[in-house]
């Protein structure tokens, strides 16, 4: 018997859902037509379990770019609790970047899935703007950016992370270009001394 759609999933097939998502993100990131029989024996699932799951490529790919972007935007409010808002979104930007290396490798496959469904729009972005929004509400709140810097401000501002080659040693030119970014907001700011 199939569960009802919206229905809480027992422990271990969410488990097993889990262990799919996260070998497909690194099989998919490595070759976009990596077998799919191949996902679900490194995941440790049979076939059945992995088709129940994700009945298509497609679906597959959809849903590990959903759950990363999940993942990333989910993370700005938890860095908020947890650090003052310069810090996390500081800290943020760092996840941003290690979201975009991740993505870049993804990328041909998620085109090729968003091609296949006919979904021109790009997946998630409407998540990641508003989880930029909260961060950077949190800084004007806080005066610790400069006034009136907008998400689309921001995501101009870091666009050069995807030009960085995500086959490389990638994390300390990404380090300096945010580090740079965050000057940036920061100058102007009203609380700065």
């Amino acid at each position: 018997m199939e569960p009802k759609k919206g229905a809480p999933q027992r422990s271990d097939a969410q488990r097993n859902r889990e262990r799919i998502l996260e070998v497909a993100l690194a099989e998919l990131t490595r070759a976009q037509d990596v077998p799919l029989s191949v996902i679900a024996k490194k995941a440790g699932v049979g076939q059945g379990t992995f088709y129940r799951n994700f009945p298509s490529r497609e679906a597959l790919v959809l849903e590990v770019h959903r759950h990363e972007v999940r993942q990333l935007t989910d993370s700005a409010a938890e860095l908020l609790q947890t650090r003052d808002p310069a810090r996390a979104l500081r800290e943020w930007m760092d996840r941003l970047a290690q979201f975009a290396m991740a993505k870049t490798g993804l990328a041909d496959a998620l085109r090729q899935a968003t091609s296949a469904t006919g979904s021109p729009e790009r997946p998630g972005y409407s998540l990641v703007v508003a989880a930029i929004e909260l961060l950077l509400g949190a800084n004007h709140e806080a005066g610790t950016i400069r006034p009136g810097v907008t998400a689309d401000d921001f995501i101009l501002a870091i666009a050069g992370i995807w030009q960085i080659d995500p086959n490389g040693d990638w994390r300390p030119q990404a380090t300096r270009l945010l580090d740079l970014v965050m000057d940036g907001l920061r100058a102007g700011a009203p609380g700065r001394p």
